[in-house]
């Protein structure tokens, strides 16, 4: 495995900053409000001669309690798996009572340290260093993580102080194997889902909706196979999103949908599926993602109310039916199993590869068994398909008078192609292309007897008028 390099300290002192700057990413959220980082947020730094995983933390806080408690713990757990702790600190407050309790845990912990002192900008560099001298840490670095000020230095101390790490560790992180996105609305039950299937507590999971700000990517290894998991904010109606931070949040799980190959939309089986959930699915078929829905919290309900709930799911997503349904319970485990196997044939049917002679020949037998409507009087012919891409699978189909075909038809097309290679849980986008006319924008040039015939017919047809 590579190193661990863990940020820590006060909340809004510039850690998540910092860790943008380290992994050459934006995947930390930043914002100017105290705590919005809760959760362990991994990346990799590859900007010196070892790369190192870069871990983000929230803030200490002091008796903390409730959620503030379990960031803590968070941090906490980075500090335990971590070879290097960077202390960060913020040089516009000084040394605070909190930054003394934060050292004394780290000291305890027997991990090197280094301390990072951050936002030095129009500052007295020599009267920052007296300040913060009074921790004992003899390795200080003043920083600037906003513009990138002082990191190669720290870059340097860092690599030295790893341990090393052998070639195998280095190709690490190469193939992150299939990318799942959890999304869903607010207290859906989406962060109980990692947790489950990591076996641990490796993000905060609340009753208190919202819990979730940031896109954490957890690596996963299960039956063999590598995942990456892909926590995301709960997404409310836009009228219900006020304040900038929640529209950040919203943004990033969005843009987690697009970077992931298979979308599990998280819905709560007591509350059914609302407008938001029918939008998220909309969005998921936009992007072209594969799409699996599980229905969370599926133990607390009896047989009546599993009924009606599975009558609303039929009625209210049947516009997504190839999308397959999982019933679990993210608290106790059960159906996760199933729930697992159903995101592989996803990936599966969404990764489908296609051959130009299979095609041409289904599309064959589908215009045999039902013909398309009539375009002025005419029957469009569909000539021979090829594949143009997976993820979601693309069938460009060539004919002629496609432009016309009517949606019912496309929809045709795509059931049968479904039902063909058995392709569960993905979109099928289907291209029409019309052949070109080679005479199109052509005159008909006559040739010199061509004329004199046409002479002599105008000629003869105007006698026999007389």
């Amino acid at each position: 495995m590579l190193p661990v390099v863990a940020l820590v300290g006060r909340p809004n002192v510039g850690k998540s900053t910092l860790f943008n700057v380290l992994t050459r990413s934006r995947d930390a959220l930043v914002h100017d409000l105290p705590g919005v980082t809760r959760d362990r947020h991994y990346g990799v730094c590859r900007l010196g001669a070892t790369p190192f995983v870069v871990v983000d933390t929230g803030g200490f806080i002091e008796n903390a309690e409730g959620l503030d408690s379990q960031t803590a713990r968070q941090a906490q757990f980075a500090i335990d798996e971590a070879d290097v702790v960077l202390f960060t600190v913020d040089a516009r407050d000084g040394v605070l009572p909190t930054d003394r309790a934060i050292l004394d845990r780290l000291r305890r912990s027997g991990k090197p340290m280094l301390l990072v002192v951050n936002k030095v900008d129009g500052l007295d560099e020599n009267a920052v260093l007296a300040e913060f001298s009074a921790l004992g840490i003899a390795d200080t670095f003043l920083t600037s993580a906003a513009h990138s000020r002082g990191v190669t230095p720290l870059l340097a101390t860092v690599q030295s102080l790893l341990p090393k790490v052998d070639a195998d560790a280095l190709a690490e992180g190469a193939d992150d194997g299939i990318r799942v996105a959890i999304v869903g609305r607010p207290n859906a039950g989406k962060s109980t889902l990692v947790n489950r299937l990591l076996g641990e507590e490796r993000v905060i999971a609340s009753d208190v909706p919202g819990t979730t700000r940031d896109s954490i990517r957890i690596a996963l290894e299960r039956d063999g196979r590598r995942y990456t998991l892909i926590d995301t904010a709960g997404i409310r109606r836009r009228a219900r999103i006020e304040d900038a931070l929640e529209k950040f949040s919203v943004i990033k799980s969005l843009q987690s949908v697009e970077a992931a190959h298979v979308t599990v939309l998280m819905l709560d089986a007591r509350e059914g599926v609302s407008e938001q959930d029918a939008t998220l699915i909309g969005h998921v078929l936009e992007s072209g993602r594969a799409l699996v829905v599980a229905v969370n919290k599926w133990d607390g309900l009896d047989k009546y109310q599993r009924e009606q709930c599975m009558t609303s799911l039929a009625r209210k997503l049947d516009f997504a039916a190839w999308a397959r349904q999982v019933y679990i319970s993210a608290l106790h485990g059960s159906g996760i199993a199933e729930l697992m196997k159903a995101v592989n044939r996803a990936y599966a049917s969404a990764n489908h590869v296609f051959t130009s002679s299979e095609l041409t020949r289904a599309v064959e037998q589908a215009y045999q068994a039902y013909q398309p409507p009539l375009v002025r009087g005419h029957t469009p012919k569909l000539k021979y398909a090829h594949p143009g891409g997976t993820n979601p699978p693309t069938i460009v189909i060539h004919g002629a008078r496609t432009k016309h075909i009517a949606e019912g038809y496309r929809r045709y097309l795509e059931n049968f192609f479904r039902k063909r290679y058995r392709l569960e849980g993905t979109p099928i986008q289907i291209v029409f292309r019309d052949g070109e006319n080679p005479y199109a924008g052509k005159r008909n040039e006559l040739t010199e007897g061509q004329q004199r015939r046409r002479t002599r017919m105008i000629r003869n047809a105007k006698r026999g008028k007389r």
